[in-house]
């Protein structure tokens, strides 16, 4: 039915499962009158496994049986110094407590989410709660059928009766070859790799099961973007990719889909990694994903990070989940206490792959793939293809497919980039005239600053000059209060969030339209995927810069990489001699490499500058 959220039993005789069983039933029978009048039977919230006469208990049961205990009992503790026995289900919401900032909370009345209802995977505080809940559920199905009777009547496939094997749309099959290159020419679709199947135009191509079709279409993905048409039916082949696109493309999609699929024809569990470098990253990768299997049965996920409590994750780890989804260091942690078996992982992501390697995670990373099967399906998806990511992919990646869209560190451009001039002591008055300018302002508005202190002065400064609601993150803050501002910005709590850069990559925060980098970022790397916290994919959004001679080596990169969106860039930056210094010089090289270069024109000079040195020798 549902299971407990943070472990507190570790004995091993069934007898004390009978004992908790009873106990449990007991602790239900108080008083059935209750479940009679919200009209759902009593033999509904009792799972049958409760009257079984061995007392047995199923992997659904509210208890983790023993076999599930391993990895958080010592196989040689004593029976006498296990803990007392966990406590019986709460029967009533009125006797759960409230939820403490950061734990989970009940769908239905926002108590502590204590147990997991096993049926849709969502945190319930008690038995009248998963009662509640459950018909809640009810409900919105029958809604609707009624709005789709032929649905209603055929029902959709269910997704694991019928093994799923891609096969390619007639009508993409149907095109020339000139056709299918033109397209990808157009997208701006770059393919390398041997046998690479055609890019689909339609996610109705994929041939889907019908929930995760209803899903996809609930989430706002109407068509595919660039990297998902190309992307999804190689993932789906189960084909090791090496992809890079723009910030806001859609990667995580794109690499979600395959991961499902997958994970949907496996027994063993889990069957799927992805791992990211940072929480709120993977925050947000566990939060689509359950959005697409929403309906999908026995699809569960667990979310391994760091800052947020190991007990609720481990027990969480025991329910069978098909995806983990962790930071490298604290899966790491969980693997060195033979808490988790990696054995039966088909697929593996390793999402914004650059910004593993750039915080030193590259290590961690191999660490984790030794315990997993060599012979499972890898995916590094980037931003950009450094020479790190190359060397990374040669070591992991089997006769991989290399994909790029877009052209590499450029801007989305759906994003409309303002530079200007303001030296530093003025930065504050112009950021405070954007605030207040009603073209400009839409809020919320993020602003991200080099350092932590500066975070929170400025923060409390635009709160206290124009009485906007405004807050900081940096990555000294706890989980919980990161976690807590970020549900604020998606859901209008605040009208601006001043930030370091740890709200600077892979983050889809779709309610921000307008960007301010009131310190210039140190590399156009950084300054291309902050300015994507706008324009996530497609929509439009606007970027301000400020900028100084603080940032005169990054003028030349500022003026080749924007000036070709149509944005006007001051004076002060065109007219630099910073500017025209680092132009001459990357020409000199330009002209030095194409020298190097043996062509047909300058072949004989080669030879013959050859031949006089070896005279002259």
């Amino acid at each position: 039915m549902f299971v407990p959220r943070s472990l507190k039993i570790k004995r091993n005789s069934s007898e004390d499962i009978k004992s908790c069983v009873a106990k449990k039933i007991k602790a239900e029978t108080e008083d059935p009158s209750v479940d009679r009048e919200r009209g759902v039977p009593v033999d509904t919230l009792v799972p049958n496994e409760a009257t079984r006469p061995d007392g047995a208990s199923s992997d659904q049961g509210p208890f983790p049986s023993p076999a599930r205990q391993v990895g958080l009992v010592a196989p040689e503790q004593d029976e006498k110094d296990s803990p007392p026995l966990e406590e019986p289900v709460k029967s009533f919401s009125k006797t759960q407590r409230w939820a403490e900032p950061g734990e989970p909370v009940c769908v239905v009345c926002g108590r502590y989410g204590e147990y997991i209802c096993d049926q849709t995977d969502e945190d319930v505080c008690s038995l009248e709660c998963k009662a509640k809940h459950l018909l809640q559920v009810k409900e919105k199905e029958e809604k609707l059928n009624l709005r789709s009777p032929q649905n209603a009547e055929s029902g959709p496939e269910s997704p694991l009766t019928v093994l799923y094997v891609y096969r390619e749309h007639p009508f993409i099959s149907a095109l020339q070859e000139d056709q299918i290159e033109n397209l990808k020419q157009q997208l701006g679709i770059s393919v390398q790799g041997q046998e690479v199947t055609r890019p689909i135009i339609d996610f109705e191509h994929c041939g889907f099961p019908d929930i995760l079709n209803h899903n996809l279409k609930k989430s706002g993905y109407e068509v595919p973007t660039p990297i998902q048409m190309q992307m999804i039916p190689l993932g789906l082949l189960g084909r090791d990719i090496l992809a890079s696109a723009d910030t806001g493309s859609g990667k995580t999609v794109a690499f979600l889909l395959p991961v499902i699929i997958h994970a949907l024809s496996e027994s063993k569990t889990p069957s799927a990694l992805i791992l990211t470098p940072t929480r709120e990253l993977a925050i947000q990768i566990e939060r689509q994903a359950k959005e697409l299997m929403s309906g999908l049965p026995r699809m569960k996920t667990v979310l391994l990070v760091g800052g947020l409590p190991m007990p609720p994750q481990l027990y969480r780890l025991r329910q069978r989940v098909k995806v983990i989804i962790a930071t490298p260091g604290r899966l790491l942690d969980i693997i060195k206490q033979n808490a988790v078996a990696l054995c039966g992982i088909k697929t593996v992501v390793v999402d914004e792959a650059d910004t593993m390697l750039k915080m030193g995670f590259q290590q961690q990373v191999l660490d984790i793939l030794e315990n997993i099967p060599s012979d499972c399906q890898t995916i590094l998806a980037s931003a950009t293809i450094p020479t790190s990511i190359e060397q990374l992919a040669g070591q992991l990646l089997r006769n991989p497919v290399r994909i790029i869209t877009g052209e590499k560190n450029l801007p989305c451009s759906s994003v409309r980039q303002i530079i200007l001039w303001v030296e530093d002591p003025a930065k504050k008055k112009k950021l405070f005239e954007i605030l207040n300018d009603k073209k400009l302002f839409k809020p919320p508005v993020l602003v991200f600053v080099d350092c932590r202190l500066g975070a929170d002065l400025l923060s409390e400064a635009v709160q206290k000059i124009t009485g906007l609601k405004s807050t900081s993150i940096h990555s000294e803050k706890s989980q919980v209060e990161r976690k807590s501002i970020l549900k604020g910005l998606l859901e209008g709590g605040y009208e601006v969030v001043v930030s370091t850069g740890v709200l600077g990559r892979g983050l889809d925060l779709v309610s921000v339209r307008l960007v301010v980098n009131f310190d210039m970022p140190s590399s156009m790397d950084e300054y291309v995927h902050q300015i994507g916290r706008v324009g996530r994919l497609g929509q439009n959004g606007t970027s301000i810069t400020f900028i100084n001679n603080n940032s005169k080596r990054l003028f030349w990169d500022i003026a080749k990489r924007v000036k070709p969106t149509g944005s006007i860039l001051p004076p002060q930056l065109l007219n630099s001699p910073y500017l025209h210094d680092q132009k001459r010089k990357e020409q000199q090289k330009d002209k030095q490499t194409h020298n190097d270069l043996v062509t047909g024109a300058n072949l004989m000079d080669i030879i013959r500058k050859h031949d006089k040195s070896n005279s002259q020798k």
